[in-house]
């Protein structure tokens, strides 16, 4: 079920998370805006690049700043739906998005960057809480505006963390494997986690909702997933187990952003924050949504993975 074409924006369209959502609005169908920084002589070659390559699909460019008002009180009248993947540092900047969308009053949707742990069910170590007290804020700065919206979260970005865990292109003998190991922990692709986002955002059944990214097959431990990473690529490592304790103390005593990581690690693999509450009235799971979508399982991900490791880039979580 859908809404139909709706004329979609996307904040950090260029972004690791953003450039997925950005393509997957263009394939199925969707009109699509990127608001973006002016592009400067000191742009990144890739990211020009990028544009270009966006541009080729159709998408429709605009450069500006987050605090430009009338600009983006202009382009919102223009848009039915907003994404924004915009990054931790900028997360709080949402709200002079959620000012430009009240004040054009013609919003179908809003869906702000969270894409990770789900922040009005979770505590995390203090590092980690202050970044979910700004996703708080934006949510809530979203209800009292009274804009239409769906939160999209509780999941981990696939590629990114296998990354993280595995460091393929060392080759490592060890692997940490932090706290016991047999927190549940749920992934999926980034490109599934953008075509989902844009189908939700297209979706009367999720307005006002809380969507959870937990598909069933996606689902797995720390151990489990180490386990079948040594299944495929044939190699055997030493488990290193970092403590609670030891991951509590980094936490306290790294420099930023080693201890935004640190706490991190501990709210997903140790607490098991992506799995660790039960679903409430206004929460939907995606795969029960869209049961029709065969989404990316671990086992196909991990395949690729071994076979073309992605380049680790940083992301919005």
């Amino acid at each position: 079920m859908d809404g139909g074409v709706s004329k979609i924006l996307v904040f950090g369209g260029t972004g690791y998370v953003g450039k997925c959502m950005v393509k997957a609005s263009i394939k199925m169908g969707h009109p699509t805006y990127v608001y973006g920084r002016p592009l400067t002589l000191d742009t990144n070659p890739s990211k020009l690049q990028l544009h270009e390559e966006l541009q080729s699909m159709g998408v429709t460019i605009i450069q500006g700043e987050l605090d430009e008002h009338e600009k983006l009180v202009s382009i919102m009248k223009e848009v039915d739906v907003v994404i924004s993947t915009l990054a931790i540092p900028q997360v709080l900047d949402q709200l002079n998005i959620i000012n430009a969308m009240k004040i054009a009053g013609n919003m179908k949707r809003f869906i702000p960057s969270d894409f990770g742990c789900e922040e009005d069910r979770i505590i995390g170590l203090p590092p980690f809480q202050a970044c979910l007290d700004k996703k708080k804020k934006i949510r809530r700065a979203t209800e009292e505006a009274g804009i239409p919206y769906t939160y999209v979260s509780s999941t981990c970005f696939a590629e990114y963390f296998f990354n993280h865990l595995f460091h393929p292109h060392d080759q490592p003998e060890e692997l940490a494997i932090y706290g016991t190991g047999d927190a549940k922990v749920a992934f999926a692709s980034k490109e599934d986690i953008a075509i989902y986002t844009i189908k939700v955002a297209n979706d009367p059944r999720t307005c006002n909702k809380t969507v959870l990214l937990r598909p069933p097959h996606n689902v797995m431990s720390q151990l489990e997933l180490v386990s079948l990473w040594e299944k495929k690529t044939g190699r055997n490592h030493r488990k290193v187990h970092v403590s609670e304790e030891e991951i509590v103390k980094l936490s306290e005593t790294s420099e930023h952003p080693h201890n935004v990581q640190a706490s991190i690690l501990h709210s997903i693999f140790v607490k098991g924050d992506t799995t660790n509450f039960e679903l409430g009235e206004d929460d939907i799971e995606v795969s029960e949504l869209y049961p029709d979508f065969e989404y990316t399982k671990i086992d196909q991900i991990i395949d690729s993975f071994v076979a073309n490791p992605p380049k680790l880039e940083y992301t919005a979580f």
